[in-house]
């Protein structure tokens, strides 16, 4: 009989990376300095999904329509520095009608050490795709009318809003702290009169129990996905 398909998810950014499993079973890791690779039992097996997220925040939504790979560069150029040695990609985002252009490209090797070490149930291995991209994929499919979705690591907020199918916001801030973090997802809710009151926060990245609580006095809900 096969076996129930399994599912690893890994967040990776300067500081280290966290996981997620779906399946069998179901784990959640808290955030894991890059030292914990070659010893975390979860990176030996094989698994019938991977995702490896990278939380760069050289990103840019451009508009399907706008968008050509020949101006990729140029694109994400007009947001974010881009050295020249810097590798641009771009990945369509359909349920948005865009295309997300980002690098990978910001002074890090554990992403792609992660690629060569969790593999597919066929031997494959899968490409590092940036956080945001999996955060926009994770707010097209929440059913709220007011739909939140973020993670935070290393000084970056990257944030993504809409109501229903309604794309309203997909950005990265500079965010030293997680106060810092807060202030810059409550001024983009009031921008678009989005009452957290009412609302569900999901995030990506693990949440002390200290950041939990302090979400919980102002959001309706707090998952993490």
């Amino acid at each position: 009989m096969p076996e129930t398909g399994s599912k690893i998810s890994v967040q990776v950014s300067l500081s280290g990376f966290s996981f997620k499993i779906t399946g069998e079973e179901n784990v959640s890791s808290p955030w894991l300095g890059a030292e914990k690779l070659f010893t975390e039992s979860a990176f030996r097996k094989a698994y019938d999904e991977v995702e490896i997220s990278l939380l760069t925040p050289k990103v840019a939504l451009v508009p399907e329509i706008f968008f050509h790979p020949s101006d990729a560069r140029g694109a994400l150029a007009e947001v974010t520095a881009v050295a020249d040695s810097d590798k641009v990609g771009s990945i369509p985002v359909p349920e948005y009608g865009a295309v997300l252009v980002y690098s990978n490209s910001i002074d890090e090797s554990l992403s792609r050490l992660i690629s060569q070490t969790v593999f597919l149930k066929d031997g494959s291995s899968v490409d590092v795709l940036p956080e945001m991209y999996y955060i926009l994929r994770d707010l097209a499919g929440l059913r709220e009318h007011n739909r939140i979705v973020a993670s935070y690591r290393d000084g970056y907020l990257f944030l993504a809003v809409a109501q229903d199918a309604s794309l309203k916001l997909c950005n990265v801030f500079e965010a030293v702290d997680f106060t810092t973090a807060e202030y810059f997802i409550f001024l983009s809710l009031k921008n678009f009169q989005l009452n957290p009151e009412v609302s569900t926060i999901c995030c990506r990245t693990p949440l002390s129990e200290e950041e939990r609580l302090s979400l919980y006095r102002y959001f309706k809900g707090v998952e993490e996905l």
